[in-house]
């Protein structure tokens, strides 16, 4: 019909937004499960791998990053609202996780910029997030623990460089807070979560990953003659990191016997939040070897760090399928 212009919404482009703007705040674990996959990748020394799974964090953590500051300015009502939930707290994990692995790539400075950002935005998303915590809460409770420790690794990271006892000691003072966060969100969860939940009832060891993964960043971070904990602390702080992650490993056997006795194939974001943890233990293992000297854990390190890879491959296929699928539906019939 001349004159005639299809509505908007028949546009791929505009599918596309349609679809883009019903994600959920914990998307942001796509950038973190992406991000420690290329950290696990490095410390077993794969570094092509590594440098691709870091460009694909990068370019998530970039499109999200617009999308967050668009949503501040433009539609302030929903970004309070996301911002409330505990999904938000993504932000500030896949900040973190991403400033650690360009750190190692020798770009200290912009994992400077990155901790600025993280620790700017942590403060207000988890006394937002805090708020509506209740009983009976999905495994996303815990990724306050988990932004918590993410800064902390970040920060020890970042002390032993730039030899800053100062920073080494706050980020030890984010180690411990993070612990009292886990307790609170323990008394919160929902323990039938891992055989219900949709994905990020995984987040429950993942914490506690990430926490042992802090400890050993923390150990590591006196390694540059700062002098940082005595005989006594650096005992407490070594036998706490290896009982962090035994308690994950434990936390690993019982949500993935669940997987098998309650199996969930269906699609959902929230399985992000389950290659997040398993890319976090593995991570975690190689790198307490490292710090507590155990070369005998570098081999299960590697071992679970080829099962977070596959699980990244198995989540993003179903991720680009279900994307292609949400940008078809809405296409005019």
């Amino acid at each position: 019909m001349p004159g005639f212009s299809p509505p908007a919404s028949s546009s791929p482009r505009s599918r596309f937004h349609d679809w883009w703007s019903r994600r959920r705040p914990a998307s942001g674990a796509a950038v973190m499960a992406t991000g420690i996959v290329s950290v696990g990748l490095h410390l077993a020394g794969h570094e092509a791998l590594s440098r691709v799974w870091l460009a694909m964090a990068v370019l998530a953590w970039v499109a999200l990053a617009a999308d967050f500051a668009v949503r501040l300015a433009r539609e302030r009502e929903r970004w309070l609202a996301d911002a409330g939930t505990p999904g938000a707290l993504t932000a500030v994990a896949a900040t973190s996780v991403l400033g650690t692995q360009v750190f190692a790539r020798g770009r200290q400075t912009l994992a400077e910029a990155l901790l600025a950002l993280a620790a700017a935005l942590w403060p207000v998303l988890l006394v937002t997030v805090a708020r509506r915590w209740t009983r009976s809460m999905p495994g996303a409770v815990f990724l306050g623990c988990v932004a918590t420790q993410s800064l902390a690794v970040l920060g020890a990271v970042l002390a032993k460089a730039e030899a800053a006892a100062w920073l080494a000691h706050t980020a030890l003072v984010l180690f411990w807070l993070g612990l009292l966060l886990y307790v609170v969100a323990l008394c919160l969860f929902d323990f039938r979560q891992p055989a219900e939940g949709a994905g990020d009832q995984w987040v429950a060891g993942g914490a506690l990953a990430v926490s042992a993964l802090a400890g050993a960043k923390l150990l590591m971070a006196d390694d540059g003659g700062l002098y940082l904990w005595n005989a006594d602390d650096t005992d407490v702080l070594r036998g706490l990191t290896v009982a962090l992650l035994v308690l994950d490993y434990a936390w690993y056997a019982v949500l993935l016997v669940a997987e098998v006795r309650w199996p969930r194939p269906h699609y959902d974001e929230r399985r992000w939040a389950t290659v997040f943890p398993m890319g976090m233990t593995a991570a975690a293992t190689l790198s307490v070897a490292a710090a507590v000297d155990l070369p005998s854990l570098e081999g299960p390190g590697e071992a679970l760090l080829w099962v977070a890879v596959a699980a990244w491959l198995v989540v993003a296929a179903a991720a680009v399928g279900s994307a292609r699928a949400g940008v078809r539906s809405r296409a005019p019939r």
